[in-house]
């Protein structure tokens, strides 16, 4: 692998590379919309390993939406014994099968037309001690 990256999406770590069609919790993008994922925790381009901590900063991964799926169904089945009581439901997981289109750009520090703030703290005035 010469070029590969761990992201975080849905509360989940995924290692994903260039081409890599991946399966994560449904996001809210169209099919053939571009995603972008900020929260990047380690890269690894060409022999040179950068860690987050706890994100890269202005690294990011863009990834193209191919359509949204479900997952098999689960059977979740409640019961108490000896009263008769039962409780029969299924549940399928709705995912967003995605595909890692580039790794590792830059973010852009600026925007165009914006400017960057400065926050200026000013320092406490220090009391003397009296005796």
């Amino acid at each position: 692998m010469e070029k590969f990256a761990i992201i975080k999406t849905g509360g989940k770590q995924y290692q994903v590379q260039e081409g890599l069609e991946l399966r994560v919790e449904k996001l809210e993008h169209e099919p053939g919309k571009s995603v972008t994922f900020d929260e990047v925790l380690l890269t690894f381009n060409k022999g040179e390993l950068t860690i987050g901590t706890p994100h890269v900063e202005h690294m990011k991964v863009e990834a193209e939406v191919v359509k949204h799926i479900k997952g098999e169904k689960l059977i979740v089945f409640k019961y108490k014994p000896k009263k008769h009581e039962r409780k029969k439901k299924g549940h399928r997981q709705p995912y967003t099968l995605v595909k890692i289109t580039k790794i590792g750009d830059k973010i852009e520090k600026q925007e165009k037309g914006e400017q960057v703030k400065k926050v200026i703290r000013k320092q406490p005035a220090k009391k003397s001690k009296t005796i």
